[in-house]
C-alpha cells in the first residue's frame, strides 16, 4: 500500500484555472473603467489669454512697457499715434530680445537678431518681425491685450493687430 500522500485542497490545474479567470475577470474590469471614463472625460481647462493693460495716457509716445514681461511676455509698443503689443520672443531660436532705449531697437542677447520699435527685423538671423498680439480698447477706455490672437508682419494693418490713439472704441 502506496504510504498517504498529503491532501491538496487546490490542485495545480485548479490553480492555473483560477488564475486565468482572474486576469480575464481584470482586464474586463480595467477596460470597463476605461470605457467609462471616456464618457465623462473632462474638457481642458485652458488658461486665460486676455489682460488689462491700463489706459492709453499710461503710455508715452516713442516708448515701450515691460511692465507684461514677465507675467505675459509682451511689451507694450507705444508710438506717436498707435499702442501695441509685441511679443518678447525671437524669430530667430526662441530668446527673450531686450529694449535699448538709447539704441532705440529690440536686441536679442543670444544671436544678435536687431528689432526696430515697430517690431521689424534689421539685422541678425531672425528671419521675421516679431509678432504681434489682439490689442483693443474697451468702452470703458481701457486697453484688452489678447496673447491669443497673434498677428505676424504681413497681418500687422489688420486693426485688431494695434490701437489707434483717440478711437473710442476698436474691436
Amino acid at each position: 500500500m502506496p504510504p498517504d500522500q498529503p491532501h491538496h485542497l487546490w490542485g495545480r490545474r485548479d490553480v492555473l484555472t483560477l488564475a486565468g479567470w482572474a486576469s480575464v475577470a481584470g482586464a474586463l474590469f480595467t477596460g470597463s473603467v476605461a470605457f467609462v471614463r471616456l464618457l465623462y472625460r473632462r474638457a481642458p481647462i485652458d488658461p486665460p489669454t486676455t489682460f488689462r493693460a491700463g489706459r492709453p495716457a499710461e503710455y508715452l509716445p516713442g516708448t515701450v512697457s515691460d511692465r507684461y514681461l514677465r507675467s505675459w511676455r509682451v511689451y507694450i509698443v507705444r508710438e506717436s499715434d498707435r499702442l501695441f503689443a509685441l511679443f518678447a520672443k525671437c524669430t530667430h531660436l526662441g530668446c527673450t530680445p531686450r529694449w535699448y532705449a538709447s539704441d532705440h531697437k529690440f536686441k536679442c542677447p543670444c544671436h544678435g537678431s536687431g528689432f526696430t520699435l515697430a517690431g521689424i527685423n534689421f539685422e541678425g538671423p531672425a528671419p521675421s518681425a516679431l509678432v504681434r498680439a489682439k490689442i483693443w480698447l474697451r468702452s470703458d477706455g481701457e486697453i484688452l491685450v489678447d496673447v491669443g490672437q497673434r498677428f505676424d508682419a504681413t497681418h500687422f494693418d489688420l486693426p485688431e493687430a494695434s490701437l489707434v490713439i483717440g478711437e473710442e472704441s476698436h474691436s
